[in-house]
């Protein structure tokens, strides 16, 4: 990728980082659906507090590196010293198309017991196709710039990433905690990178920073299956909140034990990830002119659902196959729990007595966890 014209900085060189992140590759740009820049500021008074809070209330579960790391996230400077900008970027992953799941709904029509795969992890590994198109930017400018430093991320680092692309005219935040851009909603996947380069913020006539558009609304907490966007926080003037405790895309992800029993009828046929808050916003409605309308090649879907009864039998070489993907996250034993689950779900909806009979042979598998989630299943 070529750097920018010698002699570019200040304000200019914000419009050209802007420009080459969101011109198409077949142009010489990096083709993200959006990008921005800010100042690299630790975060507001507001935000540490409602970070400690959420930390202080366990609401982060058994994600110990959010406490480890709430320093680092809270002083960019930790993770790069001498950062004094932000280049944020995002990547659509998914056409605003409302509740259908088109993609989902085509792979059940042979009758076999599917689950669910959140819309994010159905192509490749977004860490993968985000980053190395930062790190092309990032070498052009340090060629351009030598002696500068750039860290990039995308989810791969204690940065508030969310904050940082609010703050980079990327979005807002929303009830569910999720940055949603006006027109392309928030079916997006954020990456960036700190520099010690000043980028001055554009203007808010080149740059607009978005106001809050939820208002009242509440679908996505009406929605959740399992309550896990708190409600009475919002109904005082307070902010978004997310128990990760109770999110099905924690449950079926992060969490490595058991899922208790009353949680786990509520997670429908969910077995990686969960997309119901955001099928459920008006900001996802189906909008043919909302601009791209097509995605990029490395999020096409390659598999939205994954057969149940395969997927209880899976040992370390079938998760194996899985590698190219974001769902390499989840360990065969944990995919094999949240078969169990849906497969369960998808009984009790359906009454199918060959999937009562699988459960059953599941009851005393040498898994102890997979044991003991067929038995509480039946229960």
């Amino acid at each position: 990728m070529k750097g920018p014209p010698a002699g570019t900085n200040g304000p200019a060189l914000s419009r050209w980082v802007i420009d080459a992140c969101t011109r198409g590759e077949e142009q010489g740009g990096l083709g993200f659906t959006c990008a921005g820049v800010c100042d690299a500021q630790p975060p507001p008074a507001a935000d540490v507090e409602a970070l400690r809070g959420w930390l202080d209330r366990a609401e982060h579960g058994s994600m110990g590196y959010m406490a480890d790391q709430f320093a680092d996230r809270l002083d960019p400077q930790r993770v790069l010293a001498g950062a004094r900008s932000v280049v944020m970027v995002a990547d659509r992953y998914a056409l605003r198309e409302g509740p259908a799941d088109g993609a989902a709904e085509a792979e059940r029509s042979d009758g076999t017991p599917r689950g669910r795969v959140a819309r994010y992890a159905r192509g490749r590994d977004y860490h993968g196709t985000i980053k190395r198109r930062l790190h092309r930017l990032a070498d052009a400018l340090r060629a351009a710039f030598p002696g500068e430093q750039f860290r990039s991320f995308a989810d791969t680092a204690p940065v508030l990433e969310r904050r940082f692309a609010q703050r980079a005219g990327l979005g807002w935040l929303a009830k569910n905690a999720m940055l949603i851009h006006p027109a392309h909603g928030s079916w997006l996947l954020l990456g960036g990178f700190l520099t010690t380069l000043e980028l001055p913020t554009p203007p808010t006539a080149e740059q607009p920073l978005f106001v809050d558009h939820c208002g009242t609304c509440m679908r996505c907490i009406d929605a959740c299956p399992t309550g896990a966007i708190a409600r009475q926080p919002l109904e005082a003037g307070g902010r978004a909140r997310v128990d990760a405790t109770r999110c099905i895309s924690y449950l079926t992800i992060e969490h490595e034990g058991a899922i208790e029993p009353a949680r786990a009828p509520r997670m429908g046929d969910w077995v990686f990830g969960c997309d119901v808050c955001q099928e459920v916003c008006p900001h996802n409605s189906e909008r043919p002119s909302a601009g791209v309308d097509r995605l990029r090649a490395d999020y096409a879907s390659k598999r939205a659902t994954l057969p149940l009864l395969d997927m209880v039998r899976w040992e370390k070489a079938d998760r194996s196959l899985l590698t190219v993907s974001a769902m390499k996250r989840a360990t065969a034993e944990m995919f094999r729990r949240n078969a169990v689950v849906a497969l369960a779900n998808e009984w009790r909806r359906t009454g199918n007595p060959a999937l009562r009979a699988a459960l059953d042979a599941l009851r005393n598998d040498p898994s102890p966890l997979l044991g003991l989630t067929a038995r509480q299943s039946l229960d």
